[in-house]
């Protein structure tokens, strides 16, 4: 099949996706019980653990593939399986013609000591480095604006603290650094469409969330516009309008 028609036949089926009530229902009722499994937990990328959605790393690499930014800054590290697999795809975009020397950064309030130890001695540390700080604190933006200076095209993955307050500050601080073309990638927006209560050991919740901090960023910001297609192709995610894509310099 030509490869213009095929993307045709693609582009219309995603549309199709939000039209069919029945498959968003479907949807809908995996993600609903999927959360109450801790389905997501179950995965890994190069041996460490990535707690996210499949379709989701799917759709990261599509953007990675489709931006090739030589910068990834990602915040929250937890195992680290998301470093690893930002580093991973980095590097294979290397042997393609990509930047030689891209790079992973990735922030959290925490890093354990088991996990860096298990993050520095993967064979992709190459690409990556950590900085271990409150990512809103103004030292560690700081030091992320100043490395972010010598990069041409930067892609921003915010997974940390998922508060309105703390991701809205995130969003403050790390989306002006994205470049025209690329994403925004906030993740756990979902939470604004699960059951109230359903995070009882959490500060975050129906009205207190990522999706929440998106919605009052982008009245603030015409940079980004929400990336409607991606959450349609995937239907299962746990980032529906977290894809943000930056539309101006």
């Amino acid at each position: 099949m030509d490869p213009h028609i095929f993307q045709i036949e693609c582009n219309e089926r995603i549309g199709n996706n939000a039209l069919d009530v029945k498959l968003q229902q479907s949807a809908k009722g995996f993600v609903d019980n999927s959360i109450r499994t801790k389905y997501t937990y179950n995965f890994s990328w190069l041996g460490r653990p990535i707690i996210q959605y499949p379709q989701d790393i799917i759709a990261v690499q599509e953007i990675i593939w489709s931006v090739q930014p030589d910068l990834i800054i990602e915040t929250g590290i937890a195992h680290g399986g998301s470093l690893i697999f930002s580093a991973s795809i980095l590097e294979l975009l290397s042997l393609c013609g990509g930047s030689p020397d891209a790079e992973v950064i990735g922030i959290d309030i925490e890093i354990r000591s088991h996990n860096r130890k298990a993050i520095e001695e993967h064979p992709m540390f190459r690409r990556i480095s950590m900085i271990e700080g409150d990512s809103t604190a103004d030292d560690v933006i700081a030091q992320v604006q100043e490395r972010a200076k010598n990069h041409r095209k930067v892609l921003v993955c915010l997974d940390s603290n998922h508060t309105h307050e703390h991701v809205l500050r995130e969003l403050r601080a790390y989306a002006p650094l994205v470049t025209k073309g690329s994403y925004c990638v906030v993740f756990d927006t979902l939470i604004e469409m699960m059951p109230e209560g359903s995070f009882p050991d959490r500060p975050w919740d129906v009205g207190n969330n990522p999706w929440t901090a998106v919605q009052e960023y982008l009245k603030e910001r015409d940079r980004f516009e929400i990336d409607k297609d991606i959450p349609n192709k995937l239907l299962i995610t746990v980032a529906p309008d977290g894809y943000l894509k930056c539309i101006r310099d």
